[in-house]
């Protein structure tokens, strides 16, 4: 009956944990960015002239405040894309990115390889991130822990109902892992934000446009996912392993 009941709890908690993971994995909000480039070119060039090709071609002369200023650029990337759209400049960059405040059309490139690609030609080039191995290493993390996670789950819903010793010390084992690879990579996310020059990163194609463009930069919900993750995660694994060890001791 105890060890029923510890079951439940740890799955329940393992669940919930692991959902954190998908969702921090599937969705392309770790680094949330808002920059006033277009503003500030904007304001150094003066307003275009009507008729001319430079009016008619701007899309910053089409996304305008009531202040009548361009909208700020808001930049956010993952596992799988990295997005530029322009938002209402009275959102807060996090709240802007929410499913409900995003436009229906917006920049989109492949992200899960991102930095990599972007030394081309000779090195160092003009735009190359000497950060391309570290965010190597992330990515490889990410992949790696969900595998490790959705491992552990699915051989847990096969040790509950055979109630066998061996799969839930697996299982658990699995699960400690994919915790303490999404801590190593929420980690290395955290020494990348805080160490790199995220302003040369977002900005890498526009900074000789705008050396004076202000960007802040912030932890997105799908970095916040993972964090939560971790200790339900670690918590069910611990619980999984020790019903393990304590189901073997009775046969």
């Amino acid at each position: 009956m105890k060890t029923g009941v510890a079951s439940l709890a740890a799955g329940l908690v393992g669940g919930l944990g692991l959902l954190c993971f998908l969702l921090a994995f599937s969705t392309d909000y770790w680094l949330v960015a808002s920059e006033d480039c277009g503003r500030v070119r904007r304001v150094l060039e003066g307003p275009a002239v009507p008729g001319s090709e430079e009016h008619v071609n701007s899309t910053e002369a089409s996304q305008v405040t009531e202040a009548g200023l361009p909208a700020l650029t808001l930049h956010h990337e993952g596992f799988f894309w990295s997005c530029v759209f322009q938002a209402d400049p009275t959102l807060h960059a996090l709240w802007a990115v929410l499913f409900t405040n995003q436009p229906r059309s917006k920049s989109c490139v492949h992200g899960y390889l991102f930095p990599l690609p972007i030394a081309i030609g000779p090195v160092p080039h003009p735009i190359y991130d000497a950060t391309a191995v570290f965010r190597g290493f992330w990515t490889m993390l990410i992949v790696l822990a969900l595998v490790a996670s959705v491992t552990g789950g699915f051989l847990l819903l096969c040790a509950v109902p055979f109630i066998s010793p061996k799969l839930y010390r697996v299982g658990g084992a699995f699960l400690i892992t994919a915790a303490l690879l999404f801590l190593a990579l929420v980690g290395l996310f955290v020494l990348w934000k805080e160490l790199v020059d995220v302003k040369r990163y977002v900005l890498r194609e526009l900074g000789e446009a705008c050396p004076g463009a202000h960007l802040d930069a912030h932890y997105g919900w799908s970095f916040m996912a993972a964090v939560a993750g971790v200790p339900l995660v670690l918590l069910s694994g611990l619980l999984f392993f020790s019903i393990g060890r304590c189901l073997q001791k009775r046969t």
